[in-house]
């Protein structure tokens, strides 16, 4: 079960071709908030895909859903039922003016994916699977302006597993000049990829001389580190890549960059 959240309007979206009124109906009771209810399956033909396209229907029909209705007031925020969130990010989110991210924690092998932020301004991406993918962030990292999104007709999430939000945030045109980090400058975690199961602390690294208050990293990490899911060190554990376009990075780079005169496309 996937979840969109556009204002105060929670969409909920399931795979199933018809919706269950007595679900509805619970759905009513325990959520006390405005909601809409769709069936949304997973076309036939991709369903015989490995692997799978998930969530990527449900997607598709709330955004085929707020286009045919002409809405444009509001901010899009794609949820999921096996994340837990902090009602911090909603009451940040909602000051979207066009895209702004945050960090998803419990991410692959870092324990966390979201921007690498220095001055107030996204300069590249923490996460363990760039893969060319240009904007290498989770599903809950990230919330749009629907008056943004209204200015791109197009905007669409294709059937490509691993590369959805990548491909959506491209369809939308989006440039890292225009993102605006949440989380205090995403240096706090509001949302989790929460599972049920036994995980060893990772140990990412990255040169302690990065971690320092030139950027966000220091205090990301030092907070995974004091809930005991993640540390750095300077010699061992898993390397952590910043990349920028697609493209893995340096840390020295990130570091040279002169904010100043920046531009992004």
């Amino acid at each position: 079960m996937y979840h969109v959240f556009i204002g105060f309007l929670q969409m909920i979206l399931k795979h199933a071709m018809l919706i269950s009124m007595v679900y509805s109906k619970d759905l009513s009771f325990i959520l006390g908030l405005p909601f809409t209810h769709l069936a949304s399956p997973m076309p036939e033909f991709y369903r015989k895909k490995k692997p799978m396209p998930r969530g990527v229907a449900n997607r598709r029909a709330a955004i085929q859903w707020l286009r045919q209705r002409n809405i444009s007031n509001g901010i899009l925020y794609f949820g999921d039922d096996d994340n837990t969130y902090d009602l911090k990010l909603f009451s940040e989110i909602r000051y979207t003016q066009r895209v702004s991210m945050f960090p998803v924690g419990l991410i692959e092998e870092y324990s966390v994916s979201g921007p690498v932020v220095r001055k107030g301004k996204v300069v590249g991406f923490l996460d363990s699977w760039v893969a060319e993918r240009r904007w290498p962030v989770d599903m809950a990292g990230f919330a749009t302006n629907l008056a943004y999104m209204a200015e791109y007709p197009n905007a669409s999430m294709p059937y490509k597993p691993g590369y959805e939000e990548d491909l959506f945030l491209r369809s939308i045109r989006l440039n890292l000049n225009i993102i605006e980090p949440k989380a205090n400058n995403c240096t706090e975690i509001l949302v989790w990829h929460t599972q049920t199961k036994n995980r060893a602390r990772t140990t990412l690294r990255i040169s302690n001389k990065y971690l320092d208050d030139r950027s966000n990293l220091g205090t990301l990490i030092k907070s995974l580190d004091v809930m005991g899911i993640a540390n750095s060190s300077d010699n061992e554990g898993r390397r952590a890549v910043i990349s920028k376009n697609g493209k893995a990075k340096p840390l020295s780079y990130f570091f040279k960059l002169k904010l100043k005169n920046m531009y992004y496309i």
